[in-house]
């Protein structure tokens, strides 16, 4: 069977030392300067009040409930069912009982919601700002080079993510120009800062929109302009329709059939 040619480009061995290597020097600075800034932008946490822990947590009782419930009994799933259902119905949990059914505030008027807003603004600023400038330095100083080869073959489908700012229809997709280089060190340097700074830094974006899935984000359930009290009906409703099922019933019968005797 015939072999596909291998394509070779004959490029300057210096383009490694004065483009690749400041690219992904600069990149690495960058995010470590990212990283302090955030830490030192970021405002301190108000402690808050038992009250509103007690709210959040409530909630998170309910959701852990349903996410779990195959891990308990019938009967001690319908216990714990009854009576969070009873109470997320009641307001037995809200923070302000007597505001329950009233319309949420605006949260351009409650001081803990815009302190928020404005922290929220910092790290997208602290994000953004250093990614334009550097991407204003590589398209003024390194667009349109060709600096490396990948070891591996691609389908043409990574053409137009590996050579952006090449304009070139017959060039093989294992090459990479300077800007894809520059993408690449966005999404790939998080091994090198977790390791500089520890894996709890500001300088990786991928943790960071990781963290706002994680299972920590269920903290920020009750945002600004959101009701907690609509949140427990929801939450009452998710369990009352939950149909349980426990893992273990009838495991003894199950272990027995498969022992032979």
């Amino acid at each position: 069977m015939a072999q596909v040619p291998v394509q070779t480009i004959h490029r300057d061995p210096q383009l490694f030392y004065w483009i690749l290597i400041p690219i992904t020097v600069v990149m690495i600075l960058t995010g470590i300067l990212r990283h302090y800034a955030t830490v030192l932008m970021a405002t301190t946490p108000k402690k808050q009040d038992l009250p509103s822990i007690k709210e959040q947590r409530s909630l998170l009782h309910g959701i852990n409930l349903r996410t779990n419930a195959n891990a308990i009994s019938t009967p001690s799933f319908s216990a714990r069912k009854d009576y969070l259902v009873t109470a997320y119905e009641a307001g037995t949990f809200l923070k302000e009982p007597e505001k329950k059914g009233q319309a949420a505030p605006n949260p351009m008027t409650d001081p803990a919601a815009m302190e928020g807003m404005m922290g929220m603004m910092k790290g997208n600023m602290a994000m953004i700002v250093p990614q334009t400038l550097i991407m204003g330095w590589i398209n003024a100083f390194f667009s349109g080079f060709v600096i490396i080869r990948l070891p591996f073959p691609l389908t043409i489908k990574f053409k137009s993510m590996l050579q952006a700012g090449v304009a070139t229809k017959d060039m093989d997709p294992q090459w990479m120009s300077s800007i894809s280089w520059y993408v690449l060190c966005i999404f790939g340097l998080q091994s090198v800062f977790n390791y500089l700074l520890g894996s709890d830094n500001a300088a990786s974006q991928m943790s960071q929109q990781m963290g706002q899935m994680g299972p920590g984000a269920g903290a920020q359930m009750f945002g600004p302009g959101v009701d907690p009290y609509k949140q427990f009906q929801g939450e009452a409703e998710n369990l009352a329709v939950l149909a349980h099922q426990y893992t273990l019933e009838g495991v003894e019968d199950r272990l027995l059939a498969t022992v032979k005797v």
